[in-house]
């Protein structure tokens, strides 16, 4: 199992660009289940969920190559495979994502329960209820969901949730009303960019979808999709986490196909913290641009709290906590799409932060000083949160369990050693090696 060794107190510089976006990628590889193809993609990134997805979509009869450099085809060459199995689900909960497009081109869907990050219950009911709506029949066996219908119908689905609209929940619905019967109406869908993403893909393929990006989406239903071209959209989790590294180092990094229109409101806490996100070119495209970053010498505090899109996204609230800790005074952070995913809190204090936490609120006592210290990864936000403070502190930090990292960052070590950083990957046996032979020991 990989690590990383982080020496602290480098300063960021340089140039960077973000690459595809993987919460993207995943929905759109999987609506590829709904075309005989060729359907073909360029800006899939190079991770280990994309990695496990590719695999699964093999398993479900796709054919999948690389006719040129970036770009990658899917072609359907079995349309009788429709079971999803534990041993695949289980390593990434975007895997629900093939239930939906299995369930409406092949008539039926068999697919495990999906495992994930462990921070919380996200339960997977909406996305049954939603298929229920549009005529499947729906069961739970051995724990796998059984889903079956003729032809779906078209429907008005309700789709809000406790913690808001279910992202996953409205990729695997729309998805499915494309070729149903009639109209679908989805009312309370998510608003995120990644779905209108999906949206312009599915349109590509000959769906009729309007009102992608907004939370009632109108959908025709037509009898089948055929081939497209997509170019997934740059990852905006990365873009705002390369964004908070270079500021803890108080850096200067300039970040190529950054997509400024989807973090708006990580942007307006970066201006209210004394981060700046300059936009290079304000003739170019907003949706991918470039920006540069750098901060002011006195980081001040904010209040942060998590909201579905347009609002600050759940994803950056880790490293926008690592960011805190250096702003001088008392932020708040209060998490309102998943009230338990605050693992990294234990290890930020083992670094120096100073946090204190009460239900789905964390207080951030910044101005101190992050000393480095061997801290655990529990999940793939927390991870990049906790290497961001390694940056930040002074001396050495083992960030342990970074194959989470892996998960949505493309070699995130090789970026950042680019820009200055000094990041070291290694395994724990040899790290274990290097420690009983240094002179110390």
């Amino acid at each position: 199992m990989d690590c990383f060794r982080i020496e602290g107190g480098r300063r960021l510089s340089g140039r960077v660009a973000v690459d595809g976006s993987k919460n993207a990628a995943l929905p759109l590889m999987a609506a590829a289940l709904l075309s005989d193809g060729p359907v073909d993609f360029s800006g899939i990134p190079d991770l280990s969920d994309t990695a496990n997805m590719l695999r699964l979509l093999e398993e479900l009869g796709l054919e999948v190559t690389r006719p040129t450099d970036g770009v990658t085809r899917f072609r359907t060459i079995d349309p009788t495979a429709v079971h999803a199995r534990y041993d695949i689900v289980r390593t990434m909960r975007a895997s629900i994502c093939v239930l939906g497009p299995l369930l409406a081109r092949r008539g039926k869907a068999v697919v495990s329960m999906p495992g994930g990050c462990a921070f919380g219950s996200r339960p997977v009911d909406l996305h049954l209820r939603g298929l229920e709506a549009l005529g499947a029949k729906v069961s739970l066996e051995g724990g796998d969901i059984h889903c079956s219908a003729d032809r779906l119908r078209g429907t008005t689905i309700f789709l809000g949730g406790p913690f808001g609209s279910t992202v996953l929940g409205t990729a695997n619905i729309m998805s499915a009303a494309t070729v149903a019967k009639g109209t679908t109406t989805i009312e309370s869908a998510a608003c995120e960019p990644e779905i209108a993403d999906l949206a312009r893909l599915l349109n590509s393929m000959g769906a009729k979808i309007k009102g992608a990006g907004g939370p009632r989406l109108v959908i025709e239903g037509v009898d089948e999709l055929g081939p497209a071209v997509h170019q997934v959209m740059p990852d905006r989790i990365v873009a705002g986490t390369y964004a908070a590294a270079a500021a803890v180092t108080n850096g200067d990094v300039v970040i190529d196909d950054f997509p400024y229109d989807s973090l708006l409101a990580a942007i307006d806490r970066f201006n209210e913290i004394g981060v700046h996100v300059e936009r290079l070119d304000p003739a170019q495209d907003s949706g991918r641009c470039s920006v540069r970053v750098t901060c002011e010498r006195k980081l001040r505090p904010t209040i942060i709290t998590t909201q579905p899109h347009p609002g600050f996204p759940t994803d950056l609230q880790a490293q926008f906590m690592t960011l805190l800790c250096l702003a001088r005074g008392n932020s708040i952070i209060t998490e309102k799409i998943y009230p338990e995913r605050f693992m990294h809190v234990s290890e930020l204090t083992r670094m120096g932060a100073n946090l204190i936490r009460q239900g789905p609120t964390v207080m951030v006592v910044g101005g101190g000083e992050l000393v480095g210290a061997p801290v655990m990864a529990s999940d793939l936000r927390a991870s990049a949160c906790l290497v961001m403070a390694g940056l930040a502190a002074r001396g050495e930090t083992i960030v342990n369990r970074v194959y989470h990292l892996d998960r949505g960052y493309v070699r995130m070590e090789e970026a950042l050693n680019a820009l200055g950083a000094s990041i070291e990957r290694l395994d724990e046996r040899s790290l274990a090696d290097a420690d009983l032979a240094s002179p110390e020991a």
